[in-house]
């Protein structure tokens, strides 16, 4: 089958990350470590197991911070190489084990691809998968597959951006009837933006701010609509077509993300209710702002403004997969008393009446919200466009598409 595979290789980690800014087209060249090629279907590790073949898989900004040599070194311990990329997946079975439970040929599902233990056949589980936490898992290097924290960082499982891969019955989710693929195939990170927007609670009273409105900031955006948020939001996107999206989400105010920091610093200020003071040096001190403030990019400097804009006692919430945060001024976090709180994932969310999961939520929501999450996602790729597919989504403000996804039926033709 023809699968998009990712073989690290030091030296052109090391050219990609050196070079790569300067010359982009680098990630996808001939010396890039991701290559489509033919590989093998993987096997069924078990009888529990199933065989999906990919319809539409999109491509996350940790597959994107893979490829540009943007990520952490962090994760390098826990996977297993050659893998497939692609984890937001929506597909058909198309083959099932001999205890796949209820699940048969021809069903539509989406995968929840965190590998803990019950996927890799641990017994007893660990203390995170026994309480529900599977993708805070602290077995990810053993089990009856290779080391990976999720599907498409795992040699065992093969990935979304392919003509197959295989799915422990656990990981899968049945979808329901009226729910179109370009929907289902964001139930993935809109899970995860579910599980950061329950991270802390929220009054009507209180002010919101959502830094980055790139495909997780907008579904954090409608996330805390759909749980019943009242308070005030205020985005910040450095692109016209996000600050539409984000106000036909639901945020009440979006302002530019984009210019000097005197000039972003004013304009925030303004939308947040805070004072700006000049320093002699360096950046602003800001005292107000949100009292909840989501930063969804993962930078330096949206950490850095993010908490000099979180107000005294407020908290600051990151969501998604940082890079290499480096130069954040932690003085605001220590004279403010801030709190703050990391969303990875997704998992039981106890702030809601009756514990659910924000996977299970996010399918659930996604019935309701699904006419306004639609527009997110581009015209579908097929898989022999990867290089046009991840300069895409690597562009955005150029290519006005927030959620580039890959077309794997009509790749398989």
């Amino acid at each position: 089958m023809k699968a998009l595979l990712f073989q690290r290789s030091i030296p052109r980690y090391l050219l990609i990350k050196g070079l790569g800014r300067r010359v982009p087209t680098l990630c996808t060249s001939r010396w890039s470590p991701l290559k489509l090629t033919e590989f093998p279907s993987p096997e069924l590790p078990g009888a529990e197991w199933v065989h999906v073949r990919p319809r539409l898989a999109g491509i996350c900004g940790s597959d994107i911070a893979t490829v540009a040599a943007k990520g952490s070194p962090y994760f390098a311990p826990v996977t297993s190489m050659p893998f497939v990329l692609g984890h937001e997946v929506v597909g058909t079975v198309v083959a099932c084990g001999g205890r796949a439970g209820e699940f048969a040929q021809g069903d539509r599902v989406v995968l929840r691809p965190a590998l803990g233990c019950s996927v890799r056949g641990i017994d007893p589980p660990c203390t995170s998968c026994a309480t529900g936490h599977d993708a805070l898992c602290r077995n990810v290097a053993y089990g009856a597959i290779s080391a990976g924290i999720q599907t498409g960082y795992c040699r065992d499982t093969g990935g979304g951006f392919s003509g197959g891969f295989v799915a422990h019955r656990s990981q899968l989710r049945r979808v329901p009837g009226g729910i179109p693929d370009r929907a289902a195939v964001l139930v993935e990170p809109f899970a995860c933006a579910i599980h950061g927007a329950l991270r802390t609670t929220i009054s009507a009273s209180d002010s919101v701010l959502v830094i980055g409105c790139g495909s997780i900031g907008l579904l954090t955006i409608a996330a805390l609509r759909a749980s019943g948020c009242k308070a005030r939001i205020t985005a910040v996107a450095r692109y016209g077509h996000q600050r539409e999206h984000a106000a036909r989400l639901g945020a009440d105010v979006a302002i530019d993300g984009k210019g000097s920091i005197a000039n972003r610093y004013a304009a925030w200020a303004t939308a947040l209710d805070a004072e700006v003071f000049p320093p002699e040096f360096g950046k602003p001190l800001v005292l107000g702002g949100a009292s909840v403030v989501f930063d969804c990019v993962g930078t330096s400097e949206t950490i850095d403004d993010g908490v000099r804009f979180t107000r005294g006692g407020g908290t600051l919430v990151l969501v998604g997969m940082p890079g290499i945060p480096r130069g954040v001024d932690w003085t605001s976090i220590w004279f403010k008393e801030l709190s703050i709180r990391a969303a990875y994932a997704y998992g039981p969310e106890s702030r809601l009446e009756g514990t659910r999961d924000s996977f299970d939520l996010a399918l659930q929501w996604m019935a309701e919200w699904q006419d306004r999450l639609v527009p997110l996602v581009g015209e579908p790729l097929p898989l022999t466009d990867y290089r046009e597919a991840f300069a895409q989504a690597m562009s955005t403000g150029r290519s006005g598409v927030t959620k580039t996804v890959f077309d794997l039926e009509s790749s398989a033709k």
